[in-house]
């Protein structure tokens, strides 16, 4: 495997870990309180991690196994309440905990087993390792934050955000395509201030729009937790700004992200 794969995982787990902290900190009122998803309570993210972690941990380990359980997912239809969602409210807060607990641990172990240049079957199309693992990277700390943004306990951004904001560059196009929009042609610039200081840089250099400010900022804005307008990112030109008002960096149908407002503008 990849040195770069091999670090993705051991960064997964430490954004498993970093949300671990934060949830075993949790009085048991804190996991009923509503999120900024419409009808998600907190336990409901830890569900969704759960399941997803482990329907991702079996589609590293038995992808046959995965794949006839997605084709039985296209034959079932829609559940009024998703079995994960059931699932997760019947638990005690200690219980739910455990069940993530397994699944995230269940995942970095089967992605300790990954071989390069195999692709992994998941809810779209096949991916390499290093999407798969930096997807659910992404996912870890993007629900995490639906349940930071609400309860009493922080856990800061650290340098682990350069993984979501690749992916919110990268995932562009997409932004389009999900919403039946002719993909951009336009370059885009982007520019970002790491948590560290550090500066990341994506794209061509000499482009016309460009996107700078805080990596905080962006990752929040590609992964639908911010309104563009509740940050301070310095959007120049209309390609640009297209962009990051569509902006979808996970897969499924298009979200309706944050309305202007929900959050004090960042600092």
């Amino acid at each position: 495997m990849p040195a770069n794969t091999d670090e993705l995982i051991d960064d997964l787990e430490a954004e498993q870990a970093a949300l671990e902290r934060v949830l075993s900190l949790l009085p048991a009122a804190a996991w009923e309180r509503p999120t900024h998803a419409p009808g998600w309570a907190v336990r409901d993210q830890v569900a969704h991690l759960a399941s997803t972690d482990e329907v991702a941990a079996q589609a590293i380990s038995d992808p046959e196994a995965f794949v006839a359980g997605l084709r039985g997912r296209d034959r079932s239809g829609g559940e009024a309440v998703p079995g994960f969602l059931a699932r997760g409210r019947a638990l005690a807060p200690a219980a739910l905990l455990a069940w993530w607990g397994t699944a995230s641990r269940d995942l970095i172990a089967a992605a300790r087993t990954l071989a390069p240049g195999v692709r992994v079957p998941w809810f779209g199309p096949a991916m390499s390792p290093a999407s798969f693992i930096t997807a659910r990277l992404m996912e870890t700390w993007s629900h995490g934050l639906d349940v930071v943004d609400v309860v009493d306990v922080e856990r800061p951004d650290t340098d682990r955000l350069r993984h979501v904001a690749l992916i919110g560059v990268l995932t562009r196009p997409h932004s389009y395509r999900n919403r039946s929009l002719p993909e951009p042609t336009d370059p885009v610039r982007v520019e970002l201030t790491a948590p560290s200081g550090a500066l990341w840089t994506f794209g061509e250099p000499d482009a016309s729009d460009s996107v700078h400010g805080t990596a905080a900022d962006f990752c929040r804005v590609v992964t639908q937790r911010r309104h563009l307008a509740d940050t301070n990112l310095v959007v120049n030109g209309p390609a640009a700004l297209e962009w990051l008002r569509l902006a979808q960096a996970f897969a499924g149908p298009p979200g309706e992200g944050r309305r202007p407002g929900q959050f004090p503008k960042s600092s």
